[in-house]
């Protein structure tokens, strides 16, 4: 894929970093001068410039790009970018970094984001997931908020152990889609069994999350 990133920070260089040693074409475009180091990055193509301008962003070729990844430190920033990528150039994927958790509601289909990336949300998840047994844990949220990732880890008693997953009476609109267990990660088949302690990974609607809490038993 061809992925814009504006904002070459230490966020924007580290993306950039994985996904050119993923084969993906990377282009990185930033406006401060102390920021701009081509060396860092040196296989990703570098623009001096400021995401913000229609112009800059049709000079640097963001209508060729299949995603482009908002990741400035200024979320005011990420928003315009998100919005002229979206609306403008008609990017399939656009992702975005909330640096302030209180802005996160801002940052949806409205703005053009596709996916919102919370750092201290997903910190705060992190967290919740080391030590919450049986509670639904929000991940990330997908598609302009239409879908979370969540999780929820078994306790070593529950009675689903042993039982397999085709027996799990799930919500409509929630589907488990890896289940993880000491070091492994399973994409489960309706024969696999659970166990206790396994952490199992759904996607799923906001309105129906508690629905699968208790039809795990919680």
């Amino acid at each position: 894929m061809r992925v814009a990133i504006a904002g070459a920070g230490a966020v924007g260089r580290s993306i950039a970093q994985e996904l050119v040693s993923d084969g993906h074409q990377v282009m990185l475009i930033e406006r401060d001068r102390a920021h701009f180091d081509p060396n860092s990055v040196e296989q990703a193509e570098w623009v001096q410039a400021d995401a913000c301008e229609l112009s800059s962003l049709e000079d640097a070729g963001m209508q060729l790009c299949d995603v482009v990844i908002a990741a400035t430190g200024d979320d005011k920033v990420n928003l315009v970018v998100s919005l002229l990528a979206k609306t403008e150039f008609a990017v399939r994927r656009v992702i975005a970094r909330v640096n302030d958790p209180t802005n996160e509601w801002l940052f949806t289909e409205s703005w053009g984001v596709d996916v919102a990336v919370s750092t201290p949300r997903l910190l705060a998840a992190m967290v919740e997931e080391s030590v919450t047994i049986g509670d639904v844990v929000r991940l990330m949220t997908l598609r302009q908020g239409q879908a979370n990732l969540v999780e929820i880890t078994l306790d070593e008693s529950t009675p689903f152990a042993g039982r397999a997953v085709s027996e799990l009476t799930l919500p409509r609109d929630a589907a488990l889609v890896t289940i993880l267990r000491g070091g492994r990660v399973i994409v489960p088949q309706p024969d696999d069994t659970l166990e206790g302690g396994d952490e199992l990974l759904f996607v799923t609607t906001a309105a129906v999350e508690q629905d699968i809490k208790r039809a795990l038993g919680y």
